[in-house]
């Protein structure tokens, strides 16, 4: 599996628009005729998407050309699809837009949503990746360049900050004791009758 993966990844183009069904998009194809080659460009409908998460990523473009209904299927990480452009976005509720074959003119209209356009045509690779690669390495590099009699005095400090008692708790109890004692002891005196109370009774 890894070497699959790994043959893909040479193939693989490093980002792709976000396309969906019912997107209205210009495809640029390039048309290579012996040693010329061209840039065609073909609008369209697109009335499916199969497998976009995969090397054979296609989506099936369909447009309307002198009253006759074409349509297309473009490979999106063959190397002759150059570039793809999102223009419009509609509503759908399915992934095969087949009903689309049979109609014309108004009734083949879809229902147009707004959308982020230059967020969807964005093809540049995701940056976030290497920033947290780079973070790492620099964390890396920092420990290795720190001697170690460093790093174990800063865990023994951490750890004898931890054991330090804490000074409320640092009060005299003993004397405390004492006092209490003392006043049970004086409570114990007072209730106790006397000699002299026992004859007046």
């Amino acid at each position: 599996m890894n070497a699959i993966a790994q043959l893909e990844k040479n193939y693989r183009k490093p980002a792709l628009p976000q396309v969906q069904t019912g997107d209205t998009v210009r495809v640029h194809q390039l048309i290579k005729e012996g040693a010329k080659q061209r840039i065609q460009v073909f609008e369209g409908v697109v009335i499916r998407t199969h497998r976009l998460n995969e090397l054979s990523a296609c989506i099936t473009v369909r447009r309307i050309a002198s009253g006759v209904g074409v349509e297309k299927t473009f490979l999106l990480h063959s190397p002759n699809v150059s570039k793809v452009e999102i223009l419009r976005r509609a509503k759908v509720r399915r992934n095969f837009l087949s009903f689309l074959r049979e109609r014309r003119g108004k009734s083949a209209r879809l229902k147009e949503i707004a959308f982020d356009k230059a967020a969807a045509n964005d093809v540049t690779v995701p940056a976030a990746e290497p920033e947290v690669v780079e973070e790492q390495e620099n964390q890396d590099a920092l420990n290795d360049a720190m001697p170690i009699s460093k790093v174990e005095k800063a865990e023994n400090k951490a750890v004898a900050s931890e054991d330090e008692p804490n000074p409320a708790d640092n009060v005299d109890t003993s004397s405390e004791q004492e006092a209490a004692a003392e006043e049970v002891k004086e409570g114990l005196d007072k209730a106790e009758p006397g000699e002299g109370d026992a004859v007046k009774s």
